[in-house]
């Protein structure tokens, strides 16, 4: 089993933006001692208690202080941005760090629908055009335009060694079918999702085309979890990434609550309905029980590896549950 990070860089109750950004880095620091595959960085916008909008100005800080694992984004979010900028930029990372870098493709607007407008024009119709915006995207990374295009003598310098591998990040039938069409790797975000991520990962590796010899479908999962010593002492850490859910929920988005904080939040029935489901679409446990969850979730979507994403409130905290998983199944 392979295992990864995906970070949505939190911003916890006692820290700054800065803080947060910081302990970012460190999670990819300790990921690349752990053992994990990769490390992803999401975007988001004008989301009071997530640091990060730009995924590409943190990859070339933290591929700085790494120096084997695979670092990329989680998503870019492709309908906002000109597809040639994108591949300029990640070539670029590329070139700074060879084989090593991953673009997550993905088509959400990542934030309110203000910041949406102010970030960009007509996003919806963007939205409408992502697999042109794709197909753009990936003759840009590999420089094979057709003859006559606009764009067939245009370079998205500079060219790296090696491209970044490309994935597409979805929760739907629609985004695995994209994937498939277009040879990508997949990702399927079962922590944000209700959908039967199983049989949409089985559609993609039915429907998948490969672009050149010998190349196979790729898929993985994405899963909140929390790992701690003890079953009971993960259940109380976890607390504070439900009970930010369910504040971000009520549109009360604020910064991630401590234990204590998250102790004191009065829930009222339909909250308690909502904690538990919540509760049922992560893995809550010590290394044995986290452990023998994700190789579950293995062998129900047959796929080979799994990436994590882990909020606590002490960074500490969010550390020592990777820690104690890649012990566990590494």
């Amino acid at each position: 089993m392979r295992i990864s990070i995906l970070d949505q860089s939190p911003i916890s109750s006692n820290q700054s933006a800065q803080d947060a950004l910081y302990e970012s880095m460190n999670l990819a620091q300790a990921g690349e001692k752990f053992g994990y595959t990769r490390y992803w960085i999401a975007e988001h916008h004008d989301l009071p208690g997530l640091a990060c909008p730009a995924p590409e100005i943190m990859l070339g800080f933290i591929g700085a202080h790494t120096s084997k694992i695979r670092i990329g984004s989680g998503a870019t979010l492709l309908p906002h941005y000109k597809p040639y900028k994108v591949a300029e930029t990640f070539n670029l990372l590329a070139t700074l760090f060879p084989n090593r870098i991953d673009i997550g493709i993905g088509r959400a607007p990542g934030g309110s629908a203000e910041a949406t407008n102010a970030l960009s024009d007509n996003f919806l119709q963007q939205v409408y055009k992502m697999p042109d915006l794709l197909d753009d995207l990936l003759h840009f990374l590999h420089h094979d335009f057709p003859e006559n295009h606009e764009f067939e003598k245009v370079t998205a310098s500079p060219v790296p060694p090696v491209p970044p591998e490309t994935w597409l990040l979805g929760t739907s039938r629609k985004s695995a079918a994209l994937a498939a069409k277009n040879g990508l790797a997949y990702a399927f975000g079962q922590f944000m999702s209700e959908e039967n991520g199983a049989e949409i990962i089985q559609q993609y590796m039915d429907a998948f085309e490969s672009k050149k010899t010998g190349q196979l479908p790729q898929a993985l999962l994405t899963v909140s979890t929390v790992c701690a010593e003890t079953s009971e002492k993960a259940e109380e850490v976890a607390l504070s990434w439900l009970i930010w859910q369910l504040q971000a929920e009520k549109g009360k988005r604020q910064l991630v609550p401590s234990i204590e904080e998250a102790k004191k939040y009065e829930l009222t029935d339909q909250e308690k309905e909502k904690l538990h489901i919540l509760k049922q679409n992560m893995i809550i446990g010590n290394p044995q029980e986290v452990g023998a969850a994700l190789h579950r979730l293995r062998t129900k979507y047959e796929t080979e590896e799994l990436m994590i994403l882990t909020i606590t409130h002490s960074p500490q905290e969010r550390i020592n549950s990777y820690r104690l998983i890649a012990e566990e199944v590494l």
